[in-house]
């Protein structure tokens, strides 16, 4: 590879796409790696905080139309307690291992997820092997080919988890229940994901438990109790996972990302191409943390989410052109999701249903 350094302007002019994330990482500046332990406990208290206050109203609350207002602010915290636990889990967000992993324990389990779990799949799968074919298993594509052998019900499962209103339940069944509540681990993470399965089955117990005796103590009928117990531990959950199941699509679903065979993928091309920097409008990352500027997360997990800006601003600076930085549009999701739906490995490109069905009918 060769460069063209800079001295006035800091940044470095690349002829040449490196295969390694190291120049990267190294036009990044030190401040992006601030991560004071009180900042980071304010993020996670204020959201708490939150959390709390809305159970609360929620008890006393039970009109449909009152209740619905409030599921939808109640998941956006929720997404918003998740991102703090994913960066604590990422060792991002405190500077000790301990806080690090505490802090994430609890912060993921209002979105009812298991912390080692996802440190198996988010940390050591996923980040390492993003876009690359066989080992990247959020959203993985499906190929022509391999869809045409599905039976009628998973392909049914494949249109509905790959449309735009499939996010949610992508995610939960693709992401939550397969690969944190219920798969099979390697020998060596067996006992830290199981117990960790308990926590979270400990935490939706204790919840039922908490508002069944609050409805029992208000003489609420079973129906009462019933809607009492899904508005303050069902449906924040399913909210969530729309959120997050959209958040994670946009991510690494569009037709100009790329997913890569073995043979020719590169961590510069799965961390700088196969995701994006979307901007978010304003008030959208009081909640979400800058979770959509996701290319300086993928190039660096130390960064934490509140330095991303800044992150991706220096990379932008050094590697003009890059990287997919756009604005944040709920069309585009739509767009991309209908687009999106089969993947041609050897041409590397995104087919429709009926793209991909033509190809499997022309060999």
């Amino acid at each position: 590879m060769t460069e063209l350094s800079s001295v006035a302007t800091g940044t470095v002019a690349h002829t040449a796409s490196p295969t390694t994330l190291k120049p990267v990482i190294d036009v990044l500046p030190g401040s992006v790696y601030d991560n004071p332990t009180w900042r980071g406990m304010a993020y996670f208290l204020r959201d708490v905080t939150m959390y709390v206050a809305l159970l609360v109203v929620l008890v006393f609350m039970s009109n449909v139309f009152a209740v619905a207002a409030l599921e939808v602010v109640l998941a956006l915290v929720v997404s918003g307690l998740f991102v703090v636990g994913h960066d604590a889990a990422h060792g991002a967000l405190f500077k000790t291992k301990r806080m690090n992993s505490t802090v994430a324990h609890l912060a993921f389990l209002p979105s009812l997820h298991v912390y080692e779990g996802w440190i198996l799949g988010h940390n050591r799968v996923h980040h390492p092997y993003t876009v690359r074919q066989g080992y990247d298993f959020v959203w993985h594509p499906t190929t022509p080919e391999q869809f045409a052998a599905l039976g009628w019900w998973r392909k049914a499962v494949h249109h509905v988890e790959w449309s735009w209103v499939g996010a949610g339940p992508y995610y939960i069944h693709q992401v939550w229940w397969k690969k944190m509540m219920t798969g099979p681990n390697p020998a060596r993470w067996v006992k830290a994901i199981r117990r960790d399965r308990w926590i979270v089955t400990a935490f939706i117990a204790g919840m039922l438990a908490l508002f069944t005796s609050i409805g029992m103590a208000s003489r609420d009928s079973v129906a009462g109790i019933l809607w009492l117990d899904a508005r303050t531990v069902l449906l924040p959950f399913l909210g969530f996972a729309c959120f997050i199941g959209t958040m994670v699509h946009v991510h690494h679903i569009a037709p100009e990302i790329r997913w890569w065979k073995k043979a020719e993928w590169n961590k510069f091309k799965a961390q700088m191409q196969g995701t994006t920097v979307l901007r978010a409008p304003k008030g959208f990352n009081f909640f979400f943390h800058w979770i959509m500027v996701h290319v300086p997360h993928h190039v660096d997990m130390r960064v934490p989410m509140y330095h991303l800006e800044e992150a991706a601003d220096a990379i932008e600076a050094a590697f003009p052109g890059s990287v997919i930085d756009k604005p944040l549009r709920f069309r585009d999701f739509v767009a991309n999701s209908r687009a999106c739906k089969l993947y041609d490995f050897d041409a590397g490109r995104w087919l429709t249903y009926a793209e991909g069905r033509k190809q499997v009918n022309s060999v």
